[in-house]
């Protein structure tokens, strides 16, 4: 049996990574880490088996978290892996994000089955059929249209491959190339608003859908025409790989009518259609079916005129400005009574001080505080501490001096010369000279009272 060349490298990408897993992974000594790992490289063996992805997924997500929690507590790990399948599909239940998935994915759908997509990608390569590799510009105008309908890539490759790839490979077109633009194309799904896996980052991550879609939108539009533009490049340097459209593929049969104006008048829409209104000219064609058909033609200039005067109402649009004459404040009815008996109202000048405006505080309102409230301590908090607690320190002795008496001072003059003699026996002696008889003492009762003074006969000499 020959295996064709596919199935070879399916068969040893598969046995790279069944062989580096075994080899690296540390089976004595699993962590979750290592499961991690583990799960991952038996994920990509089963999809490229033919194994339904949604299947693998939640298989292998529920058997590696089951090892994960027996690794911490082996009796809760069944519980606690069912809890966890029930909270995840719970919380992706409830989440409002992620209710526009099946909406887009079913808007796809309808697309498709409605034959729209067909048609565009029929009109779109006549229209560019002049232009290098027009049947590939036009499968990525397309991918890029159709994008936004799906928002996924599956969907895009699938029906453009059935579409776009029989007809280019007809037209003669290189298979490598063919096989590119569709790829290339069904990967914009991802990019060009709306983008399933937008919404799915966006709930998972708490991010705002509508801002990635902002941010995504310009990068999808430049990378398609980038696209386009390799495109053309390559067709205009290989015409071989991209020939362009034969004329019989380029033949569309007209309506019978539109065949009689064709013929009869001009092959051009404008001056045909208006031809066939000039009276018996019109070759039995009603009017409504002229109408119908200028309606038709002119519906592009009809859109490119409503545009540019949209754009230009909008450019030359003055600025509103907010006027509030007829608005009033809330409560405000006292106010506007009193602006109109003369206060113009707005920002004006403080009053003078001999006006109402200003006006010092009254003295009766600054007042000293009542004596009541502010009171002495009672002597009974405060109280000296306790002589036993208290002690001087050994060794230190306090001396005392001795009280000093105090002078005695004498009312009564002293005698000049009564204190220049020095003590002989402690007692008085009489100075040689007279002594005025008012401090000569006639006996020793009435020579002084007093018994301390330093010239009495019955004192010391102090």
């Amino acid at each position: 049996m020959k295996v064709r060349k596919e199935l070879w490298f399916g068969f040893s990408l598969m046995a790279v990574i069944l062989t580096v897993t075994v080899i690296f992974m540390p089976w004595s000594n699993m962590q979750n880490g290592h499961i991690g790992l583990l799960m991952l490289s038996l994920v990509v063996v089963a999809i490229m088996l033919g194994f339904p992805t949604a299947f693998t997924l939640m298989g292998m997500g529920m058997f590696f978290a089951w090892l994960a929690y027996r690794s911490g507590n082996p009796d809760l790990a069944v519980r606690q892996t069912l809890d966890l399948m029930v909270q995840r599909a719970y919380s992706v239940m409830s989440n409002d994000v992620l209710i526009s998935i099946p909406l887009f994915v079913f808007m796809g759908y309808l697309v498709e089955r409605a034959n729209l997509i067909a048609k565009l990608f029929r009109a779109l390569e006549l229209s560019l059929a002049r232009v290098p590799g027009a049947l590939a510009v036009a499968t990525l105008v397309t991918c890029a249209i159709f994008a936004t309908a799906t928002g996924i890539v599956g969907a895009v490759v699938t029906l453009m491959g059935l579409l776009a790839l029989p007809a280019m490979l007809k037209s003669g077109y290189d298979v490598r190339l063919s096989a590119g633009v569709i790829t290339a194309g069904g990967c914009l799904g991802i990019l060009i608003p709306p983008s399933v896996l937008l919404i799915v980052y966006g709930a998972t991550a708490g991010v705002s859908v509508v801002q990635l879609y902002a941010g995504a939108f310009f990068p999808g539009i430049m990378l398609a025409s980038l696209y386009i533009l390799y495109v053309i490049i390559v067709a205009k340097l290989n015409p071989h790989m991209a020939p362009p459209l034969p004329m019989e593929e380029r033949h569309i049969d007209l309506p019978p009518d539109n065949e009689k104006m064709r013929e009869a008048i001009s092959h051009r829409v404008l001056p045909g259609l208006i031809g066939a209104l000039k009276g018996s000219r019109n070759l039995g064609i009603s009017s409504g079916t002229i109408a119908r058909q200028g309606f038709i033609a002119l519906l592009p200039a009809f859109t490119l005129v409503l545009f540019l005067g949209f754009t230009w109402h909008l450019a030359t649009k003055p600025a509103a400005k907010a006027e509030a004459e007829g608005l009033m404040q809330m409560g405000g009815g006292v106010i506007a009574e009193e602006a109109a008996e003369g206060d113009a109202g707005g920002l004006a000048e403080p009053k003078e001080e001999g006006e109402e405006g200003l006006k010092e505080p009254p003295a009766e309102g600054l007042k000293e505080p009542p004596a009541e409230g502010l009171k002495e301590p009672p002597a009974d908090g405060l109280k000296e501490p306790p002589a036993e607690g208290v002690k001087e320190p050994p060794g230190a002795k306090v001396t005392t001096a001795p009280a000093r008496r105090p002078r005695h001072r004498c009312r009564k003059p002293k005698p000049p010369s009564a204190c220049r003699f020095p003590p002989g026996t402690g007692y008085f002696s009489a100075p040689a000279s007279p002594v005025p008889s008012a401090f000569t003492p006639s006996s020793p009762s009435s020579a002084s009272k007093c018994s301390r003074c330093c010239w009495g006969p019955s004192s010391r000499w102090r």
